[in-house]
C-alpha cells in the first residue's frame, strides 16, 4: 500500500534526514587506503548516537532487518560495497581492506523515532581510473535526473524514464534486478521505483504530494546481470566489473521534490 505523511511525519523525516545525511558524510570522509570495511560498520554506529543529540534512540534500520526472501536478518548497520559489489555488502563479515584505486558504496537506513530514511553514496578510495570517476559521476547525475523528475502528478515512469536516460547516455550498464522504493513508516514500502522503463510494474503511478520515495540508481562498466554471493545479501554484477550506487530519500510535493537526505 503507498502512504502518505502527515505533516508531523515529514518533521520527523526532515530531522531523520538531515541526521541520517550528516553520518553519512563523515563515512564518506573516513574513506581512505587501509581502512578496513569492519571500521566503517563501528564509525557508523558511534557516528548515530553522536548525532542523536535528543536521545531519540535513532538506530540503524538495516541491523536486524530480514527482508521478504531471506533467510537469516542482516547482520550490520550499514552496506559497505567495494567495486564490484553492487550492494548489501556485510562489512561485518565479509571485512575487506580498502586499496587504492577502489571505489566503495555505503548504503544504510535510519530510524528516527520510528520513522525511516534511505541513503547511499559511492566513493573513491584515493586516485582512481578516469573510467570509474565517469561512472561515479554519471550515477550521481542521475539520480539528480530522477529527483528532478519526481513532481508531484507525475508517474514513476517519469522517474524511471529521467534514470535511464542518463545511463544510456553514458553507455553505462544499468541494474535492472534492484529498485529504488517507497520508505517513511518501514524501511521499504510500495512502489517500487526502478531505474529503467522497459516492462516496469508501477510505471503508472502517480506521485502524490506527502508521499517519501527512496530513488536509487545503480549503474556498472559491464551489463545489467548480477548474482546474490553465499552470504545472502552481498550482490554482486556478473562480469566482476565495478558498480556505483546513489541514493537520497525524497518528500513528494505539488512542486520540486524535497530531499530529505540532502
Amino acid at each position: 500500500m503507498i502512504t502518505i505523511k502527515t505533516k508531523d511525519d515529514i518533521r520527523i523525516l526532515r530531522e531523520g534526514g538531515r541526521r541520517h545525511a550528516a553520518v553519512m558524510r563523515k563515512l564518506a570522509e573516513h574513506v581512505r587506503p587501509g581502512l578496513q570495511t569492519r571500521e566503517l560498520d563501528e564509525l557508523a554506529v558511534r557516528l548515530i548516537k553522536e548525532f542523536d543529540t535528543d536521545n531519540s534512540g535513532d538506530q540503524s534500520s538495516l541491523l536486524g532487518f530480514k527482508p521478504k526472501g531471506a533467510r537469516r536478518p542482516y547482520p550490520a548497520s550499514i552496506c559497505v560495497s567495494v567495486n564490484e559489489e553492487v550492494v548489501h555488502g556485510i562489512p561485518t563479515e565479509n571485512n575487506r581492506v580498502l586499496q587504492e584505486g577502489d571505489i566503495v558504496s555505503i548504503d544504510f537506513g535510519l530510524k528516527h523515532k520510528n520513522l525511516f530514511t534511505d541513503m547511499a553514496v559511492t566513493v573513491q578510495v584515493g586516485q582512481i581510473e578516469a573510467k570509474l570517476a565517469i561512472l561515479i559521476e554519471t550515477t550521481k547525475k542521475a539520480l539528480m535526473a530522477g529527483i528532478k523528475a519526481a513532481k508531484g502528478g507525475k508517474k514513476i515512469l517519469d522517474i524511471a524514464t529521467a534514470v535511464e536516460l542518463v545511463g544510456r547516455g553514458a553507455g553505462v550498464g544499468i541494474v535492472e534486478d534492484l529498485v529504488g522504493h517507497g520508505v517513511g513508516y518501514g524501511v521499504h514500502e510500495e512502489p517500487n521505483v526502478p531505474n529503467y522503463t522497459s516492462g516496469i510494474r508501477d510505471e503508472r503511478v502517480v506521485l502524490q504530494p506527502g508521499m517519501t520515495i527512496a530513488i536509487e540508481p545503480m549503474f556498472d562498466l559491464g551489463g545489467k546481470e548480477v548474482f546474490q554471493s553465499d552470504d545472502d545479501y552481498t550482490i554482486i554484477t556478473a562480469d566482476g566489473l565495478p558498480s556505483a550506487h546513489f541514493e537520497h530519500t525524497v518528500l513528494i510535493t505539488k512542486g520540486s521534490a524535497e530531499i530529505l537526505t540532502s
